[in-house]
């Protein structure tokens, strides 16, 4: 996953990449009668391995071509193309907040499950405006040479740098940092979108964050950038995606991570209003969540599957799929990202949190 600056609300880098995954198009209704079906995604290992494990076997089954594009912000973009009236994405990878939003902005259509089946999903992975695709978890990881037997292991510790001194790391984005705050602020997990719901409460976490400013070593603001600071032994602790944390393990390099207290999200297939070719592209979203696809993707990406049947096809290994955020044993000890909170409060929460961390 290029789970880099993901979501950030900043100006949208366009469509970049075009690969065709050529095969005879079928011509068994008008909706399929296309040169080229688009699926939209951030790139990166995303793109490569959606390629290999979702899109590419999928586009092969249903006897279509793909063109693939990825961008910086797919909601940005999508806003842009609707604004123009000239959609030409089918199928975009969206944070599943984005995904609320954009459906009631009227830019993104309700899914098809007559035509997508929903076995193994969740209410909270199946809503009608998407359907997960993977689910990652924010984290705190730590250099287990820097803290030998005494490291963090709670966003409280995090936030005391006297007894776990450190150089430290977080993210330029407000996504999920609200809710790790008020967790270090002494929040019970149930209560934590209640409180940022509440008048205040914004401002309570932006508080918390305000006190670790100033012992914040680096805001990273992309996933691959995380990835080597650790690496290279120049931050001790930080926040971040499970799956960069594990990118660094597997280098060998002396990183460990918790997922107690992690923020679970979701990133989803959603299809645009006005996208093109709807009927095709809910029958590709089809392919690509069947449990076997999601087990395939998952174990190449290192991020969990939506699709719980995924742990019961044999294609995850028992090691690897402990791992993974969506596992069930990992599942408990994480607070799901509320999606409406963010739809209705995610401009808010990325000014206060910019405005906090540029004084």
């Amino acid at each position: 996953m290029n789970r880099g600056l993901r979501w950030g609300l900043g100006a949208v880098l366009a469509a970049c990449v075009a690969i065709l995954i050529r095969a005879p198009a079928r011509t068994t209704g008008r909706d399929l009668v296309a040169d080229e079906l688009i699926v939209a995604t951030s790139g990166g290992l995303i793109q490569d391995v959606g390629r290999q494990t979702l899109w590419g076997p999928a586009a092969r089954h249903l006897g279509v071509a793909v063109r693939e594009e990825s961008f910086d912000n797919g909601y940005q973009l999508l806003r842009l193309q609707s604004a123009s009236g000239r959609v030409s994405l089918d199928v975009v990878e969206l944070p599943s907040f984005l995904a609320m939003k954009g459906y009631h902005e009227g830019m993104i259509a309700p899914l098809d499950y007559g035509v997508i089946g929903t076995g193994g999903f969740s209410p909270r992975t199946s809503p009608p405006y998407c359907i997960g695709m993977l689910s990652a978890s924010w984290v705190m990881g730590w250099n287990t040479d820097h803290f030998g037997a005494n490291p963090p292991l709670s966003w409280a510790d995090f936030w005391d740098v006297r007894r776990f001194p450190g150089r430290r790391g977080a993210q330029v984005g407000a996504e999920a940092q609200l809710e790790i705050a008020l967790l270090a602020d002494g929040v019970a997990p149930n209560d934590v979108y209640p409180t940022l719901s509440r008048p205040g409460g914004i401002a309570r976490a932006i508080h918390k964050w305000e006190q670790l400013r100033p012992h914040i070593d680096v805001w990273w603001s992309s996933g691959s950038q995380l990835a080597q600071l650790m690496k290279n032994g120049e931050l001790d602790l930080a926040i971040g995606w499970n799956g960069r944390f594990e990118q660094v393990i597997a280098t060998g390099s002396p990183v460990r991570y918790t997922y107690s207290g992690g923020i679970l999200t979701t990133d989803c297939w959603a299809v645009p209003t006005a996208a093109p070719h709807r009927l095709l592209a809910m029958r590709m979203i089809g392919e690509m969540v069947k449990a076997e696809a999601q087990a395939r993707f998952a174990s190449a990406i290192k991020y969990g599957p939506a699709n719980a049947g995924a742990y019961a096809t044999g294609l995850l290994p028992g090691d690897l799929a402990r791992k993974l955020p969506t596992h069930p044993a990992n599942l408990a000890l994480q607070l799901p990202e509320d999606d409406e909170w963010w739809a209705q409060h995610s401009t808010e929460a990325e000014r206060a949190f910019d405005e906090m961390r540029s004084k």
